[in-house]
């Protein structure tokens, strides 16, 4: 196999690793509904999805692994003999197992989106106890006024956001595409990433700070169709 086709087949690994962040916020998304019917028979069907979506982060995290190990071998290969890419794929196939092998629970509970998917739910428990039949429609109500009152656009692209991630560190929030690309154009002229919100005191922003506000996205999502409708 030539290295050209080893770097395809990368970029097909990628692809596929994006895949795979969409289906968990599917799931996300699935879940959360599930918890808003505060129906006591769904909970089983919320810890499934959270099975689901760890086994995800598990593959994401297989797929950086290989990407990395393969990007590692290949440019070692590149400074050695020809003879040595006979043996490039045992020692991707020795270093990749030895990766998984150090792989731990506590890893993918840390998984950015395993992450997201707990608080999402756990809102949505909390917000569903709070509510009562009586008094559903006036909840509506607060909602719609809510959803006027808060704003949706990015600090950066200046326009809805479409996949909403929060800085933990100083709670504002940006859209995903926009700040990751952010965050990589600062590191790549070696400066720190500041958040972009106007008198934010936060001169660091990092990818590791920054988790997917799904609520944030559902209430984006419903202020859309509201404003479709009118």
């Amino acid at each position: 196999m030539s290295l050209s086709a080893v770097h395809g087949t990368l970029s097909s690994l990628k692809a596929c690793q994006a895949d795979i962040g969409t289906g968990m916020d599917i799931v996300t998304d699935v879940a959360m509904d599930l918890a808003e019917t505060q129906d006591k028979d769904v909970n089983p069907g919320i810890k499934e999805m959270e099975a689901m979506i760890l086994e995800c982060a598990k593959l994401d995290r297989e797929i950086n692994y290989f990407v990395d190990v393969v990007q590692q071998v290949t440019a070692e290969v590149t400074t050695q003999q020809p003879e040595a890419m006979f043996s490039l794929s045992a020692k991707v196939k020795e270093q990749f197992t030895e990766r998984i092998g150090r792989l731990s629970d506590a890893e993918l509970q840390s998984h950015q989106k395993v992450v997201a998917f707990k608080d999402s739910i756990s809102n949505s428990l909390n917000q569903a106890n709070q509510v009562s039949a009586e008094n559903m429609e006036e909840l509506d109500e607060d909602i719609a006024v809510t959803q006027s009152q808060v704003n949706f656009t990015c600090p950066l692209t200046q326009v809805e956001m479409v996949n909403p991630m929060k800085n933990k560190k100083c709670n504002h929030h940006y859209d995903e595409a926009a700040i990751l690309n952010l965050i990589k154009t600062r590191h790549g002229q070696k400066k720190k990433c500041r958040c972009p919100v106007v008198g934010c005191g936060n001169t660091d922003v990092k990818e590791s700070d920054l988790i997917t506000d799904q609520m944030l996205r559902r209430r984006i999502q419903s202020h859309k169709r509201q404003a479709n409708r009118t």
